[in-house]
């Protein structure tokens, strides 16, 4: 396999893009006074990260927009990933901006963004089957590429579109919760879904290239101790990049094996809440999502961040091998 200029060039231009545009939107979102709130109930080390600028997301947003735009021309199939990718950093956005510039604590409603999100993906499921509904089959992992296909797959594959994108987009945002750990975790899912697409010519490499090249260049600022956040900006779009980046490859199933980070942090909450309920107070961990629960644990945020990015690599590996 070898790796072309289309994927290169996407990869080296938005990281430099990203590192170029740090310096310049960092001090602008500190003027603007957009800093992180922490939660007095929440991790308590964490309370010295307030006011620590957030919306970073921009930054990774503006260096995928540019770089991808340069290549849909020749990749059309980047299309419904880019889109999919604005679409929820967009919603993002917006909860973003409510928070920390407008002040309103809640941010969008919660009914308001899961309307977004929906219309998000149904505008995309829409696309997808008036376009190219053989992104709605599935390869199923370890059967040497078998593909579930069929008009009554793809049929049954809608309903499960809402849930594996909306999921994926939570369960990125759910990430979000330490300094680089989305950042590092996603960064390992482009590398996979990048020599995928030039193994198998899925043709959305050099918008995944672009997105490992923002996400490394944006870490160079949000690794720990962060001096940006990305905030839901950052997060959603993340989320819809990965989801969008599964479907064009026909890999849904394969988001529970690379994304299984993103995974257990959102059944973490679940479990959290639920036993919360039934049990009149009572938590199932110290913390969720289940990074805090390690935190109070004793774990800092540098080895959570080494384990949870290491236990990605080693499941993209696995991935590649359901793919033989």
């Amino acid at each position: 396999m070898l790796i072309s200029t289309d994927t290169l060039i996407p990869l080296f231009l938005a990281f430099a893009i990203s590192v170029a545009l740090s310096p310049v939107v960092i001090p602008f979102l500190q003027k603007l006074k957009v800093g992180q709130t922490e939660r007095k109930e929440g991790v308590q080390s964490h309370l010295k990260k307030a006011g620590t600028p957030t919306m970073g997301g921009l930054i990774i947003l503006i260096s995928i927009l540019i770089t991808s735009l340069i290549y849909v021309g020749r990749y059309p199939r980047i299309i419904p990933v880019l889109f999919l990718t604005l679409g929820f950093g967009i919603i993002g956005f917006l909860d973003d901006y409510l928070k920390v510039v407008l002040k309103r604590s809640d941010g969008l409603m919660p009914k308001q963004k899961m309307l977004g999100q929906i219309i998000v993906t149904t505008v995309f499921v829409v696309y997808l089957w008036r376009m190219d509904s053989s992104c709605l089959e599935f390869l199923i992992p370890f059967t040497h590429g078998y593909v579930l296909s069929g008009q009554w797959v793809k049929i049954a594959a809608t309903p499960i579109a809402y849930i594996a994108i909306i999921g994926t987009v939570n369960g990125v945002n759910f990430t979000d919760g330490l300094d680089g750990l989305a950042t590092g975790v996603t960064s390992i899912v482009a590398v996979f879904f990048t020599v995928v697409s030039i193994a198998l010519k899925g043709g959305i490499e050099p918008m995944t290239a672009a997105v490992l090249g923002a996400l490394l260049g944006f870490l160079l600022f949000n690794v720990h101790p962060a001096k940006v956040f990305m905030g839901d900006t950052g997060s959603l779009a993340l989320g819809g990049f990965v989801a969008g980046s599964a479907y064009m490859m026909k890999m849904p199933i394969f988001l529970l094996i690379v994304g299984l980070i993103y995974v257990v942090e959102v059944v973490s909450v679940m479990i959290q809440v639920t036993y919360f309920k039934k049990t009149g107070g009572k938590r199932f961990f110290k913390m969720a999502p289940i990074h805090h629960h390690f935190e109070l644990c004793g774990w800092s945020e540098t080895r959570i961040d080494a384990v949870f990015t290491v236990i990605t690599v080693f499941l993209c590996l696995i991935a590649m091998i359901g793919l033989q």
